[in-house]
């Protein structure tokens, strides 16, 4: 685990499925944008690999928080949405 609560990370501005066929668990509307880990959820087997059979290394998972309007410039400050990530789909800002 490397986020702890309160940690602001960055989701990676990354588009593996431009490279070929992958399944991606990760929103793209998060993409690049900026949130705040809420809790860690444990470690779990990655669903990019489970999709497609291959062995699958646990990854941590996090509750991640995303203000609204950081997402959406019609989005109200006081509101958040909450998103589960792995941390390989996470970078410090």
């Amino acid at each position: 685990m490397t986020y702890a609560p309160g940690d602001p990370v960055v989701v990676k501005n990354d588009w593996p499925e431009t490279r070929g066929p992958v399944h991606i668990r990760t929103p793209h509307y998060l993409r690049g944008h900026k949130g705040q880990i809420l809790r860690y959820l444990g470690d779990h087997p990655n669903p990019e690999d489970l999709a497609f059979a291959r062995p699958a290394a646990k990854h941590p998972l996090y509750h991640v928080t995303f203000p609204m309007n950081e997402l959406w410039p019609e989005g109200r400050a006081n509101d958040e949405l909450v998103v589960e990530l792995y941390e390989h789909w996470l970078e410090r800002p």
